[in-house]
């Protein structure tokens, strides 16, 4: 008898319908045609069907067909025998149907639904446990079909090529990811399937191009991270956080098991559910969520502290806290001194810190006031510095330094009356660099920031129009721009107020290096870190002025020390108009200077622009046998420096968060977040000090019964 064939449809991804009857109707899915010879054997049938639908790997299928004129019960083929009876039954059919149907625990997936079951629930599983289950991925077995089939773009093709990874659990590897072609392959060392998609050259439709071998490495559990990206944990179960708020990363990560056969663990889900709370709720919301519950903590266990939240339109809001401890060192111990200065964190994309700086004795900065606020309008700074003056204890007199944008000049002056108001110089130096173009030589351009910056720091009138001069002979638009600035707030020798020797402010710098660059911080953690590092850096300063023995400050006593060098080689003779006043005298320095001990003054005016005593001062003090350090003025003392840290800034314990409402939208607003610490990438550098006092078990010896040693180690004779 000659070799006889079937022509055999094969029909994949459809489900089954059974009617009362109990005839099974299949619909759905795709269906290819092929030959089946009677001579072949099952691993060649296995071959052209893999080969027939673009190299499908087949061990997960099972192949089932129906008797002639009999629906109602499907045969397997699985051995030679079935596929020759198969021929042998279907020799006198036109076609054959074969149904490619996929295996669960296995068994044979059950493809046969009711009648009345949608299509698309109709793939069913069978838990270890023995009940119902269905996998969402079951639908994703087919995102790529083979050669020829186009998408709309490069991540259309990524996206489907990352859902059917995830259906037949599998890893792969780009080896060319661009806009115009991608290239992936199986990481799996044994498994050779490649597959390759590009734009056509006709069209330019993204399109899979070739398809090599077919898999050989699929595993029933993913147990990797490389499927289960951040991104798409956070997309699957962005919907289901929303509907629960309280979702744990344990459910999460069980969820994901059952529904796509991804193996998480629990920071994976945690890191997932992060990014989805982070798409669900804007910063702004969830900073208006916190912010209330943590204006409450500062004020509980920080009392005379003063902290505000005003919420505004669109889920913005205004933030203000100053620390007991920083409005008392500034009270108290600081110069009467404050920088208004906007900062900026690099991984903070959605507000700004405004912030209210003091100087200490050393030249530290000392930050007395921050706020937290969406822009840096004139509106905000206005708020603040409201907030600013509600704080403060001392409403005196108060030198203020700032860029002077936004609106600061006026705010100020309306708000603080009786303060002065002055450049912050490094920021108007650079204003001035600006102005020089390009046809300036570098030479000349250093020359004249030169001139500036001896215009700045002249004391006298007759000084500063001698370099301003300088600048007008350069250019008279530079000197005209200088003029229109107004060089009573930037030049000492105009200036008013009193900024003690203190010209620029570097607190940006110095909360940079609290706030780690890598990631972005919930605003509660970014203000929480600032405040744990203030606490530190009031502790550590605290301590570190406890070793001091001098009267003064160290850098106080060095400026100190450097004029009473200058002052060796003056002489000093009585002012010859003095009034009867013993206490003036003249010193001769290349020219005459005046100085009157009672009034702390020298016609230099070196003494009033920095607080220390100039050298012509200090050459009277040792000609009337005085300590100059008598003549320094107070926020230079050692004393004053104690004060400014006097205080300290208390710790804001975590709080147990409330059962949840049973309102979601209630219960987001109202639980309290606690303050999470990110762990450090790498090995700590040393082992945390533990603030508990351990309290050990004394160890007693039940030989002798006496303590500090056992049995083992007991050394006292025993009597009789």
């Amino acid at each position: 008898m000659g070799s006889r064939q079937v022509v055999a449809v094969l029909q994949l991804g459809g489900v089954f319908t059974t009617d009362d009857d109990g005839h099974m109707t299949y619909s759905g899915g795709e269906a290819h045609a092929m030959l089946v010879k009677s001579g072949w054997t099952f691993k060649a049938f296995k071959h052209e069907i893999s080969s027939t639908l673009n190299n499908l790997k087949l061990d997960s299928y099972a192949f089932k067909y129906f008797l002639p004129r009999n629906n109602k019960t499907l045969i397997s083929i699985s051995n030679d025998k079935d596929l020759k009876r198969m021929v042998e039954f279907h020799a006198d059919s036109e076609t054959t149907d074969i149904y490619v149907i996929k295996k669960v625990d296995n068994r044979v997936k059950s493809s046969v639904a009711d009648s009345s079951t949608p299509a698309d629930s109709a793939i069913i599983g069978t838990a270890p446990d023995g009940s119902k289950r269905q996998k969402i991925c079951a639908s994703w077995e087919n995102t790529i079909t083979g050669v020829g089939q186009v998408f709309e773009g490069p991540k259309e093709f990524r996206d489907a090529l990352h859902k059917y990874a995830i259906a037949h659990r599998f890893h792969y590897r780009f080896v060319k990811n661009d806009s115009s072609r991608v290239t992936v392959e199986c990481t799996d060392e044994g498994c050779p399937w490649r597959i390759h998609a590009s734009k056509s050259s006709a069209n330019q439709e993204f399109m899979i191009k070739k398809v090599v071998g077919s898999h050989t490495c699929e595993s029933e559990t993913v147990k990797s991270n490389r499927l289960a990206s951040q991104k798409w944990v956070a997309s699957v179960i962005k919907e289901k956080l929303r509907d629960s708020p309280n979702y744990r990363p344990r459910d999460i990560a069980n969820d994901l098991q059952r529904e796509y056969g991804l193996s998480l663990n629990y920071s994976q889900a945690w890191r997932g559910k992060l990014i989805a709370r982070k798409e669900l709720y804007s910063p702004h919301e969830e900073a208006c969520n916190q912010l209330p519950w943590f204006r409450d903590r500062i004020l509980a266990t920080n009392p005379g502290s003063m902290a505000t939240v005003e919420a505004l339109e669109g889920s913005k809001f205004r933030f203000f806290v100053a620390f007991h401890a920083s409005l008392h060192g500034f009270e108290n111990g600081c110069r009467p001194l404050l920088f208004l200065d906007v900062i900026t964190v690099k991984p903070n994309k959605h507000w700004k810190l405004l912030g209210a700086t003091s100087v200490d004795g050393e030249g530290d900065v000392f930050p007395v006031a921050l706020s937290v606020v969406d822009d840096e309008s004139q509106e905000n700074w206005h708020w603040f510095l409201e907030q600013l003056k509600a704080s403060l204890p001392m409403p005196g007199d108060i030198t203020f330094i700032s860029n002077g944008r936004n609106g600061l000049w006026d705010d100020v002056s309306v708000i603080f009356p009786d303060s002065y108001h002055g450049y912050n110089v490094s920021f108007f130096i650079e204003e001035f660099k600006t102005k020089l173009d390009d046809s300036w030589s570098e030479e000349v351009k250093d020359i004249m920031v030169e001139h500036l910056k001896d215009a700045i720091y002249s004391c006298r009138v007759d000084e500063f129009n001698h370099y301003f001069d300088l600048i007008k002979a350069e250019c008279d638009k530079l000197a005209e721009w200088l003029l229109e600035t107004k060089p009573e707030r930037w030049s000492d020798a105009l200036f008013k107020g009193s900024r003690l020797g203190q010209y620029t402010c570097n607190i940006s710098e110095t909360i940079a290096e609290w706030i780690p660059n890598r990631y972005e911080l919930p605003v509660v953690q970014l203000l929480d870190t600032i405040r744990c590092n203030l606490m530190e850096m009031i502790y550590t300063r605290r301590e570190s002025s406890n070793t001091w023995s001098e009267v003064l400050t160290p850098s106080a006593n060095q400026k100190l020390q450097e004029e009473m060098n200058k002052a060796l080689s003056l002489s000093v003779v009585c002012s010859t108009e003095n009034d009867g006043n013993n206490n003036v005298f003249e010193v001769c320095d290349g020219s005459v200077y005046t100085v009157n001990i009672d009034t702390w003054d020298c016609t230099c005016r070196k003494w009033h622009v920095s607080g220390i005593p100039c050298c012509h001062a200090i050459a009277v003090f040792e000609q009337t046998d005085q300590n100059p350090v008598e003549y320094c003025a107070k926020y230079f003392r050692r004393d004053y420096y104690r004060m400014t840290y006097a205080m300290s800034i208390n710790p804001i314990p975590d709080v147990i968060v409330p059962p949840a409402s049973t309102d979601v939208t209630q219960s987001m607003g109202l639980q309290p977040c606690p303050i999470l610490a990110r762990r450090q990438v790498g090995r700590p550098k040393e082992k945390p000090a533990d603030p508990r006092i351990a309290i050990k078990r004394a160890v007693r010896c039940s030989r002798c019964k006496g303590y500090g040693h056992n049995k083992a180690t007991c050394k006292v004779p025993l009597t009789a």
